[in-house]
């Protein structure tokens, strides 16, 4: 049968994500060992990375000196042909965070705000935080090819926050709209957990893992789903907002540690439970009662999700996992009493750092876009 037009240019974008993804894995590769990697043919072969050469995705790797005779022409892609931010937007702080195409960090920046800033002053933030990012780098805006957005709070799939309640004023608002009002490339929004937890699957706890759980502790509590290996989000993109059930005891549980009395007078608010957790690792019996507590709490929406989705692997991680060697040991064993089978319990190795390691995740495995919205590159790998 004949292939069809349609049906040859996808099969042209899918040669030439096959070669870059090889080349970002064991690049630089010459022609040959490219071709044996993806399977093409070497005339195939060759024609893809003239291709992705003329688009500016590969280069040709000059050769090492010192080389005698001829040597093979080596390609590799080309990480710095574009830059993506990566945007966590809280409810005391604006964080972001600027890469390459491989993920590799350049800058970073932060701006404080509280949960009742108003909505534009908020917006402020954001720009401004992106735009440090940007000079501290030495880039432009122009240069960026994607700015990943994670919020607190329940979004429409168009950017829409249905309900925040660390953000009040955020609730009704077309976030989406006004951010891509704000910058010149391509725009991606997603609830912050379920970023954290692509994070997790991509490059740190869960990588390799198929049904995860990926729990966000911290002054806000929050869940991520991963089924069969994608992330879940539900019909109306609210799936793990487990905490807006009251008797899941979610929503008032990190008050147990915050309001601990170890926490000397005059703590602020985002330090409280810090000092909490480690009072209690230290053997301290109040602070122990306090970690019980929350525990006891934490335990209840979680072994729903539990036994609900028979996960793999359950992740700790937010603000508290680094408390984690406190937090886990109870909350194995509280979830060993009444959980089918016990999914294995992992601490988080990307810390608050998970929303910016999601960034490049986000990049190549979004369903939404191309690649690049400034040139006919190839589409980015679906999930």
């Amino acid at each position: 049968m004949a292939l069809r037009g349609g049906d040859l240019s996808r099969l042209r974008q899918l040669n030439s994500l096959s070669a870059i993804r090889e080349l970002r894995r064991e690049g630089p590769l010459p022609l040959s060992a490219l071709a044996d990697r993806t399977g093409l043919s070497r005339p195939s072969t060759k024609e893809v990375v003239d291709e992705l050469v003329g688009l500016g995705w590969v280069e040709e790797v000059p050769p090492s000196p010192g080389t005698m005779g001829r040597p093979a022409r080596r390609y590799r892609f080309r990480a710095d042909n574009g830059f993506l931010v990566g945007v966590d937007i809280g409810a005391h702080n604006v964080r972001a965070a600027l890469s390459d195409l491989d993920g590799r960090l350049l800058a970073e920046t932060r701006q404080p705000v509280e949960p009742g800033t108003p909505v534009d002053e908020r917006l402020a933030a954001i720009e401004a935080a992106v735009e440090g990012c940007l000079a501290m780098s030495g880039k432009t805006a122009a240069d960026l090819w994607t700015v990943a957005v994670g919020t607190t709070g329940v979004l429409s799939p168009d950017g829409v926050i249905r309900y925040s309640a660390g953000i009040p004023d955020w609730r009704g608002f077309d976030l989406g709209e006004r951010l891509r009002a704000m910058f010149p490339c391509e725009v991606l929004l997603e609830n912050d957990s379920r970023l954290a937890a692509l994070a997790e699957l991509r490059r740190g706890a869960a990588r390799g893992s198929r049904e995860v759980v990926f729990l966000h502790v911290a002054r806000r509590m929050g869940a991520g789903l991963i089924i069969d290996g994608k992330i879940h989000r539900g019909f109306g993109a609210a799936s793990g907002e487990i905490a807006m059930l009251p008797e899941a005891r979610w929503f008032d549980a990190p008050e147990h540690l915050n309001s601990c009395p170890v926490v000397p007078e005059g703590t602020p608010a985002e330090d409280a439970a810090g000092f909490t957790l480690a009072a209690a690792r230290a053997g301290d019996p109040v602070a122990l009662e306090a970690v019980r507590r929350y525990v006891e709490d934490l335990a209840v929406g979680t072994a729903a999700m539990v036994l609900l989705l028979d996960p793999e692997v359950l992740v700790l991680g937010g603000g508290f996992s680094r408390s984690a060697d406190v937090l886990l040991p109870p909350l194995r064993d509280r979830l060993a009493r009444v959980c089918v089978r016990m999914p294995e319990l992992r601490a988080s190795t990307l810390g608050e750092s998970a929303w910016s390691s999601a960034r490049s995740s986000t990049r190549w495995t979004t369903s939404t876009g191309s690649c690049s919205p400034r040139t006919a590159a190839p589409s980015c790998p679906h999930r």
